[in-house]
């Protein structure tokens, strides 16, 4: 990142990093998060700012989706989270949709071997439903299967996703399950989330300059961290992460307690 590049924190203040950050600077800095989530937000106006077509913000995101997994393999994240489709984003205009459908799966094709060798565990979150196409479903599968003994870190691919969804879920296993409702707890329903054994995320990171959650991992983020890049997703690569890690490091984390 350059002297021109500015990131914002969650209080709106921006900051200029004089020259770009390397994993060596963060790691000398102080403990990296266990858990970072990205919202990957903006591919469609970097489109639209060069005059194309809004998909191919989506192609162009395909590298920073692979910069970023790699700048959290230089630093030693155990789990990476990526928004990658919503339950919301069933509502943009068809063709869009199609597309990415087509994309998804061509990106696991093209990517899963090479995710695979550098020992990274794929997986889903979402509603597997009748909307997804079944040939979607079989590349995430194979992709599943393919790399479901890796532990250097686990990519979760959010995927036809939504936070109120995913909690909706986890009651109707709780009704489904005959749980009393005197036993209801955090932990009774924390158990029933799509992945009860993926630690909550440290720091959530949204691209593009806008500030919302977005429906992303409602539960799980009750104690997040929250950084927010101007950079729109197309444009992120691992120096802005090693920025947004930089930041966390400089917080002070106290669940709702005093220090």
């Amino acid at each position: 990142m350059s002297t021109t590049d500015r990131v914002q924190d969650h209080g709106g203040e921006t900051r200029h990093h004089e020259a770009p950050l390397r994993a060596s600077d963060v790691l000398a800095s102080g403990s990296v998060p266990v858990h970072v989530a990205c919202v990957m937000d903006g591919n469609g106006r970097w489109a639209s700012a060069r005059g194309l077509p809004r998909t191919e913000g989506h192609a162009a995101g395909e590298a920073a989706l692979l910069d970023a997994v790699e700048g959290g393999l230089e630093l030693g994240i155990r789990w990476m989270t990526m928004f990658a489709f919503s339950t919301e984003n069933w509502r943009r205009p068809a063709d869009e949709v199609r597309y990415l459908m087509g994309f998804n799966e061509s990106l696991l094709a093209r990517r899963r071997d090479e995710l695979n060798e550098k020992g990274v565990r794929i997986r889903f979150a979402g509603r597997r439903d009748w909307r997804v196409p079944r040939r979607v479903l079989r590349r995430m599968d194979e992709s599943i299967a393919l790399t479901q003994h890796n532990r250097r870190m686990t990519l979760t691919m959010a995927f036809n996703y939504g936070g109120r969804a995913e909690i909706v879920d986890a009651v109707r296993r709780l009704v489904e399950d005959g749980v009393p409702a005197s036993k209801v707890d955090e932990k009774a329903i924390r158990s029933r989330l799509y992945f009860p054994d993926q630690p909550d995320p440290d720091l959530v990171v949204r691209t593009s300059g806008e500030y919302r959650i977005s429906n992303f991992l409602l539960w799980e983020l009750a104690y997040s961290e929250l950084f927010f890049a101007d950079v729109l997703w197309p444009d992120f690569r691992r120096e802005h992460l090693f920025a947004a890690v930089r930041e966390y490091q400089r917080r002070q984390r106290r669940y709702g307690g005093v220090t």
